[in-house]
């Protein structure tokens, strides 16, 4: 259910992997659209970076006018932080001319906008059909049915983060929706954003059902409410840094580890009832194609996830055998080689 990579296209996302993530390290608040102002507080100068957002014009504290300040905007604004952009660019271009996959333009906008005020650094994880196909640059493969999708689905851990990160990182995923200026509405309690012009264009932000209920959960550390999933803690721990590749740019983000989405996908469709059967078949497929990667290149990888998957208790057991009944009916024998494994 896959090919290989050309050595060349894994060789240069291998490059860009490296570039964008050094470029991530580096950020700083010139890298968001804007410029450097001062304001004078009690006759003490103050150095911010304004721009325009959705309720006009915002400002970054950036500190006092002192040489400290001073020093981090010149570096900020400097020729080595235009060549670092420039050679992300270069490598970003080489990586889709050899056949990487690359993030369809709209989409791109979003996420890179997301990127930048700093949504993944603050624990969001990529889900959902975008992570599967992303997975194709991290694992070397191009999918036999990759698919398409026009929804943006996000995932956090609430209040049980299990990335490592500060306490009091926070960031405004809203306002950095807002700031996109493309029409999202939010709707379902701010655990949805929809663009009325095009009703399949969803920004969703999910999040591990911990307690009975759907109620959604308050994200101070994004500023969004996240929706409750069952079986939603597969896709949350653990998870890999990964480059997406735009046309001229590439972002790190945050993905499930792709054996975990493979298990998740089987316990989704599982759960799918109603108008929503008919994404059943695309959650199998997906599961299908990952199943099918890790029994030929690593076996044990798959194999321990479904152990831990298992050893979750009844409900996990129930609908990861429900999830593996489809399987063998759609894709018997990645069923089979599946099987063989146990």
């Amino acid at each position: 259910m896959f090919t290989d990579y050309s050595t060349a296209a894994q060789a240069s996302y291998s490059s860009v992997m490296a570039a964008a993530r050094v470029a991530a390290l580096n950020r700083s608040p010139a890298d968001l659209p804007g410029g450097f102002t001062t304001k004078t507080i009690n006759k003490r100068r103050y150095w911010y970076y304004q721009r325009k957002g959705p309720a006009g014009l915002e400002q970054l504290y950036v500190g006092p006018d002192d040489e400290a300040t001073r020093s981090l905007i010149d570096a900020a604004r400097n020729d080595r932080a235009a060549a670092t952009h420039e050679h992300l660019r270069r490598l970003a271009n080489a990586a889709a001319a050899h056949g990487c996959y690359t993030v369809v333009p709209k989409h791109f906008r979003v996420l890179k906008r997301l990127a930048d005020h700093g949504i993944f650094s603050a624990g969001a994880i990529l889900v959902g059909t975008h992570a599967f196909l992303a997975y194709q640059n991290v694992l070397g493969v191009t999918w036999g049915e990759a698919g398409q999708t026009v929804d943006l689905d996000f995932a956090h851990a609430g209040r049980n983060v299990s990335l490592a990160l500060a306490p009091d990182t926070k960031v405004d995923a809203h306002s950095a929706i807002d700031s996109l200026r493309m029409g999202f509405v939010p709707v379902n309690e701010g655990t949805r954003y929809v663009k009325p012009d095009e009703p399949d264009f969803d920004l969703d932000w999910l999040t591990s059902r911990t307690q009975p209920g759907d109620e959604p959960v308050e994200c101070p550390a994004l500023n969004v409410n996240l929706q409750p999933l069952r079986f939603m803690e597969l896709a949350l721990e653990a998870p890999i840094p990964a480059t997406l590749l735009g046309a001229q740019d590439a972002i790190v983000v945050h993905l499930p580890d792709p054996a975990a989405y493979a298990m998740g996908k089987l316990l989704v469709a599982a759960e799918r009832s109603g108008d929503a059967r008919s994404k059943a078949k695309k959650d199998i497929a997906q599961a299908a194609a990952l199943i099918d990667y890790f029994v030929q290149r690593d076996p044990q990888a798959i194999k321990e996830m479904a152990r831990n998957t298992r050893e979750r208790g009844p409900a996990w057991r129930k609908a990861l055998d429900a999830g593996l009944s489809s399987l063998s009916r759609g894709w018997p024998q990645v069923h089979e080689s599946f099987l063989q494994l146990a």
